[in-house]
């Protein structure tokens, strides 16, 4: 091929799309291609958007054999979720775990009154860093776009696209493991509320490239 045709196919080539890997809750039995394990009895309920699932705060909770974020050297974790009153102060309401480790991502909320912060935390094998300010403050009852963000430097999280807090930290890759939602794996600190959508992209979108809900 002439040198030139080569240099305008690379020059007008699209873009590669990063690997994503998105699930939605909108049945009980799988998530995307996963197998869902059920404790208690969460509901499968319609919203404007969509259906989503509805947590109870005290006992429901669902598990998957699956680390979705397993091997990522950097990672967008983004999630469409409905805290409720009357839930706990502390809640985790998404958990991804390295089997046989202390390395795990974790989303969770703080109640405070009639809102909530949000709390992340990531650990690996190198380093840890939780993510946390409790002046920001939105409301319960509404839907909201949360996103938690490491490009391999930096650890940040947004909540409806704004970005709250980042912090500097070195994680390391996590292997493979399991995941909880509406709960912490080791089933302390259910949540109270509905989770829809969640995505997990291996590479760290700018949030121009969010999902919006």
């Amino acid at each position: 091929m002439h040198p030139l045709v080569s240099r305008r196919a690379l020059l007008f080539a699209p873009l590669s799309t990063p690997k994503a890997e998105v699930w939605k809750f909108d049945r009980l039995d799988r998530i995307a291609k996963h197998k869902c394990s059920i404790l208690g009895q969460p509901k499968v309920i319609s919203t404007k958007n969509g259906k989503a699932v509805e947590f109870n705060g005290e006992t429901d909770a669902i598990f998957l054999d699956t680390h979705p974020l397993a091997g990522a050297a950097t990672w967008t974790w983004e999630v469409i979720f409905c805290p409720y009153r009357g839930g706990r102060p502390e809640q985790r309401f998404f958990h991804l775990q390295e089997s046989g480790s202390q390395s795990r991502l974790l989303l969770e909320t703080r109640l405070i009154g009639d809102q909530w912060c949000l709390d992340s935390f990531a650990a690996s094998s190198a380093d840890k860093q939780t993510l946390i300010d409790r002046t920001l403050l939105h409301p319960l009852d509404e839907w909201h776009h949360v996103a938690f963000r490491y490009d391999g430097q930096e650890l940040c999280h947004f909540v409806n696209h704004k970005l709250e807090l980042s912090a500097k930290v070195n994680l390391t890759p996590q292997r493979e493991g399991k995941c909880s939602v509406g709960v912490r794996i080791n089933k302390v600190d259910y949540f109270k509320g509905a989770v829809r959508w969640a995505k997990f992209t291996r590479s760290p979108l700018p949030k121009n490239q969010f999902q919006t809900w």
